[in-house]
């Protein structure tokens, strides 16, 4: 039965999840920790955490770890083949008219039209993530008291160090993970 509710979620994910991995973050949420309740949030955040990291496309990542964690290898390829088929298909079809119709000023206002909608899919997946990172929490039960000053900390060091030096993203995501630990295994000590 979870098998079923996996494929099911993700076929779903594959469908909807237009303008990339990042957008599909909040439908996977909706999905496995919302509707379907398989994970916690936090649990969720986790896994997130550690797509982000590994190389691939987030979408992908996401499903698999979502898959083992639930149901082990079978999870893994029911979540990956749910979550590929849809965009695989839609594609296909999409590339066939796209170059047939390429030409028509239709269809570039259209795709214009469409960006906004990706933008806000992308800052809604960010700020959950921020909002579960800094709070341990969802954005409609934030209470700025129980902000978690380490992580903010390291937030506001990893955003400077991105957009005032431009570092790499990976150095930043291993930096942060040392630095978070070092603290935390500190504070523990104290």
């Amino acid at each position: 039965m979870i098998l079923l509710k996996l494929f099911f979620a993700f076929i779903q994910v594959g469908l909807f999840s237009v303008g990339g991995g990042y957008a599909a973050i909040p439908l996977i949420q909706e999905q496995i920790v919302n509707i379907y309740g398989l994970m916690t949030l936090e649990e969720f955040s986790d896994l997130i955490t550690v797509a982000e990291m590994t190389p691939g496309p987030i979408s992908i990542n996401s499903a698999t770890f979502v898959g083992m964690r639930l149901a082990g290898v079978p999870g893994v390829l029911i979540c990956s083949i749910g979550c590929i088929i849809p965009s695989f298909c839609i594609c296909l079809i999409l590339a066939h008219f796209y170059y047939k119709y390429r030409s028509v000023n239709g269809v570039q206002v259209v795709l214009g039209a469409m960006r906004p909608a990706v933008v806000a899919l992308i800052a809604s997946a960010g700020a959950s993530i921020l909002v579960l990172g800094l709070f341990q929490t969802e954005l409609k039960e934030v209470v700025l008291s129980n902000i978690r000053v380490v992580e903010l900390g390291i937030f506001a060091v990893a955003l400077f160090l991105l957009r005032k030096f431009k570092m790499n993203a990976i150095t930043i995501i291993l930096g942060s993970g040392v630095v978070g630990t070092i603290i935390y295994t500190l504070m523990g000590a104290v």
